[in-house]
């Protein structure tokens, strides 16, 4: 990674060496709390930059598939140590370039470390299965085998944890790696290739591309030597990139949008589900697949919950994420802004009832950032474009219902399913909402945001294709079963055909 006196440019990082682009051009990475302040410059890839990782790649996956996998792993782990003596640098780089308070990324990074370390232990739990033949001696068994170049692409939000929960698995299974990360978290791929490089991984092994998705992103799904695609955005891309895989039988994993509700009943315990709606739907400043961006409550609790929880909300402090006391940081970049401002106006045309925010925030230092009010609308019908649409930024709409059966059809009328909540008290209700909330993850007496990475993370409908990430499900992604027979009978033995005998 070279470095100017104003800034770092950052390079790809293609066959283990740190590459300026074909184009040589550039583009700039800047703090969205202040866009004024150059974080980095970083490469603007194009189709020749992805070419070369891939054919890096393809080189390097000869070798590194035959390395044993508690030899991967081994890797592996030792990245998450040195994630760990750098994780508050490299936290600080990650608010600075996408503005997520500084908690919130020191547990992005925590969770890269966590997904390290998972994996790794997975090195020497790469389980087959052994199996009794129908035929006299013959044995009969299976295992996983790596299919080749991995494309990953991965977004902004998360710009390390995602990384992490696609390229440990596919290096893992045997695997080499084009990963091309957001062009508005750049800085923080390049610091998850620098730890996983320090490690020992081969060169070649792991490849990053800088640059625009349509320039640099769309040739790594669309060349045939990538055999393996994983991709996390939205809908309308990842519909694309789909079928793009399927039509050259690529694996592929999607994740994609998300309009998660939590439902409050009246039994909740208020206190409770009013912390939990206010991490949900402002953690992040909205900005999470999982963010909860509908809240479903009870008439009965229905009034007492708004005045609450608009009174909590007008108390979140904006500010850069790297000041303590920030509990809300901006949007990503103007482009974020314009459309958080345009759903807002639509939710007033729609007749929702504004309770507070509303607009852009450009108070003393907020003006140079793109910051937005956390916002509330009230007396949201399930069927207003606010309720239906991802809306991706601090805007929650309140949703009233008649009782459980009323709120999981609501929860459910929308065309994505990653995660609901639900607070009560009644364990009669959470079970009832358990099986029949239709989404990915349901938590209960909790938020929608959060997952641990050894259990499957992923959504029904819209949100994806059906295969997970994370967990052990991850691995169906990055590896295909070889079944395998050895036959020692020393003669023809044919099965499914009666002998007779």
């Amino acid at each position: 990674m070279a470095s100017t006196s104003t800034a770092p440019v950052l390079r790809n990082f293609i066959a283990g060496e740190w590459r300026e682009p074909v184009s040589r051009q550039h583009l700039d990475n800047r703090n969205p709390a202040d866009a004024s302040q150059l974080v980095g410059r970083f490469p603007a890839s194009g189709p020749e930059d992805a070419d070369l990782a891939i054919a890096a790649a393809q080189e390097a996956y000869s070798t590194w598939r035959l390395t044993p996998a508690p030899r991967r792993a081994e890797i592996l782990f030792r990245a998450g140590q040195i994630l760990i003596q750098r994780k508050d640098a490299f936290a600080a780089d990650m608010t600075r370039e996408m503005g997520k308070v500084l908690l919130e990324a020191r547990g992005d990074v925590q969770e890269a470390i966590d997904m390290l370390f998972f994996m790794a232990g997975e090195g020497r739990r790469l389980y087959g299965q052994t199996t009794p033949s129908e035929l006299p001696n013959k044995m009969c068994m299976t295992t996983r085998v790596p299919l080749g170049v991995a494309a990953l692409i991965t977004p902004w939000n998360f710009p390390m944890a995602i990384p992490s929960w696609k390229s440990a698995p596919a290096l893992l299974c045997g695997n080499t790696v084009v990963l091309k990360a957001a062009e508005d978290a750049p800085l923080s791929a390049v610091h998850w290739v620098e730890a996983l490089t320090e490690a020992g991984l081969p060169a070649g092994v792991i490849n990053l591309v800088l640059g625009r998705g349509e320039e640099c992103g769309a040739p790594l799904v669309r060349d045939p030597r990538t055999r393996i695609v994983s991709f996390t955005g939205s809908t309308a891309v990842g519909r694309e990139v789909g079928v793009e895989a399927a039509r050259q039988f690529k694996h592929c994993n999607l994740e994609m949008g998300g309009k998660n509700a939590i439902i409050v009943l009246d039994d909740a315990d208020l206190e409770m589900a009013l912390d939990g709606c206010l991490w949900g739907a402002f953690g992040t400043t909205g900005q999470r697949c999982t963010a909860t961006s509908r809240i479903i409550v009870q008439t009965g609790l229905y009034k007492k919950f708004i005045a609450a929880f608009v009174e909590r909300v007008k108390t979140l402090r904006l500010g850069n994420g790297l000041h303590a006391h920030t509990q809300v940081g901006p949007l990503v970049n103007e482009e974020a802004l314009q459309k958080v401002t345009g759903y807002v106006e639509i939710g007033r045309q729609e007749g929702a009832r504004l309770e507070c925010g509303g607009e852009r925030a450009i108070v003393d230092d907020l003006r140079h950032g793109y910051f937005f009010n956390p916002t509330v609308f009230s007396d949201v019908s399930p069927t207003m474009r606010i309720a239906r649409e991802e809306i991706f930024g601090p805007v929650v709409s309140v949703i009233p219902c008649s009782g459980l059966e009323d709120a999981i059809e609501i929860a459910n009328a929308v065309e994505y399913g990653l995660s609901s909540a639900l607070y009560t008290a009644n364990v009669n209700a959470a079970f009832r909402a358990l099986r029949d909330l239709d989404t990915g993850i349901v938590y209960v007496n909790a938020p929608t945001i959060g997952a641990e990475v050894h259990l499957p993370f992923g959504g029904t409908r819209n949100t994806g294709n059906g295969h997970r990430e994370s967990g052990l499900a991850t691995l169906d992604v990055y590896s295909e079963w070889k079944t395998l027979y050895v036959d020692y009978s020393g003669h023809l033995q044919r099965a499914q055909i009666d002998t007779g005998e």
